[in-house]
């Protein structure tokens, strides 16, 4: 297969972390030209995880990479809308996507190893350097290269690049040489009990209608709780997550086994059909993953310019936003095109630290702005007064802001960049 690809910029680039900022952000540099490395310390690829979506702004970015939409399309979630439902089983609304679809553009929701497997493979394929088992332990840089410190399969070694790009999340070491201090996760109050399995496991006729004609999605809401169920790939898979009130201190992992008999207590007195679900899950398909809270940066870019924070290192979501995969491919599309216009028509270099600067200012409004509606959402779910919502059902709707869907990463870079720099430049002028 012939991929696009503009002629070579001249920069390198080192990406750290190939999750989907990571993989998104090597794509789209070779797509511009840049020589890429990406590093990543898992020794190798592991089909992991369970429901994961990615809104119309990041599905146009999925639908450029040669072949990849007609990969994703036969894994991928396909119902017309989600059933709301209240926690006692009475229903609410359907809220019907075809609008969205029309308006915005397409939307990929499936399993997260299944996607990643599908993304890591095009970016092998467009001839990108994967390094795998090797684990990035520092990071450093000087006013013309950045570099890391990786731990590999014959000892330690050191790398340097035009400019670093750290995706591997919350945890990233990098953190610590943008801000200049360590910067502890905390949680956010609240935990998810999660599990993908085949939908053959729900034997009760009760759950009959969520998978055996095609495809399904189910919303149940309830006091500081909320469940949400779908089938998928006709209603052969079937996948769940419970958003529950969690006060456990942060530890070492915030991935942990979940227990049957634990999520069941969640539920207690929730609809029978949820109850179902539960207790067809197999015991060793349920997790408890923690979701954890950062404070937003002042900052994403290191002092000297060189390093850049993208996905997760640099601004974790909450699942209610389902905007965190797409918001992490959003960055690596921006940084992509940033590198491309600070050299203009030269090969000059020095101008990085200009486009990883001009990469944050484009991006954390919308970033920010983004994040907050995993917590509008949740709030509204959870603390939802459901006499009202009765009455008119619509206030536990979902939102889906032209804003945030129908926006072009690429196509916004391009536009504002000049004048992002040129603003830049004013204010580094009047602080002189």
């Amino acid at each position: 297969m012939q991929f696009a690809r503009k002629p070579a910029s001249g920069l390198s680039v080192m990406i750290v972390g190939a999750g989907f900022a990571g993989l998104t952000a090597a794509i789209e540099c070779d797509r511009k030209g840049h020589s890429v490395i990406l590093f990543e310390s898992f020794p190798e690829l592991k089909i992991l995880g369970d429901i994961i979506s990615f809104g119309p702004n990041s599905g146009r970015i999925f639908r450029r990479w040669e072949g990849v939409e007609q990969q994703l399309d036969p894994i991928c979630h396909r119902s017309d809308g989600v059933n709301f439902v209240t926690y006692k089983g009475e229903w609410l609304f359907k809220q019907y996507w075809e609008d969205e679809e029309d308006r915005f553009g397409k939307r990929f929701n499936g399993h997260r190893g299944e996607i990643h497997e599908i993304v890591f493979n095009h970016a092998l394929a467009r001839g990108i350097d994967i390094r795998l088992g090797h684990k990035v332990v520092d990071y450093f840089e000087t006013d013309d290269k950045a570099g890391v410190v990786v731990q590999t399969p014959d000892g330690e070694q050191r790398f340097t690049a035009d400019a670093v790009f750290a995706a591997e999340g919350v945890r990233s070491p990098a953190r610590k040489i943008v801000l200049g201090y360590e910067d502890k996760p905390k949680s956010s109050g609240y935990a998810v009990y999660r599990s993908w399995f085949k939908s053959e496991n729900l034997k009760s006729p009760l759950t009959d209608h969520l998978w055996k004609n095609g495809d399904r999605h189910y919303a149940w809401i309830g006091p500081d709780v909320h469940f949400l169920a779908a089938s998928l790939k006709n209603g052969k898979d079937f996948s769940w997550v419970c958003t529950h009130k969690d006060e456990a201190d942060i530890e070492d992992s915030w991935s942990t086994p979940g227990y049957i008999e634990d999520c069941l207590k969640v539920v207690e007195g929730w609809d029978p059909v949820v109850q179902e679900i539960v207790k067809a899950t197999p015991t060793d398909y349920l997790v408890d993953w923690k979701l954890i809270y950062r404070d937003p940066l002042p900052t994403w870019v290191s002092p000297k310019g060189r390093i850049a924070l993208i996905g997760d290192a640099a601004h974790p979501f909450l699942p209610t936003s389902i905007q965190g995969a797409s918001q992490a491919m959003e960055d690596g599309v921006t940084l992509a095109v940033c590198l491309e216009k600070c050299q203009g028509r030269s090969k000059d270099k020095s101008k990085v630290p200009e486009a990883l600067r001009a990469y944050q200012r484009i991006r954390y409004d919308r970033v920010l702005r983004a994040q907050k509606t995993g917590e509008t959402t949740r709030d509204k779910w959870h603390k939802a007064d459901f006499e009202k919502v009765k009455q008119n059902p619509q206030l536990v709707r979902l939102d889906r802001p032209e804003w945030l869907l129908n926006f072009d990463a690429e196509e916004h870079a391009y536009k504002v960049y000049d004048d992002v720099v040129r603003e830049m430049n004013k204010e580094s002028q009047a602080k002189l």
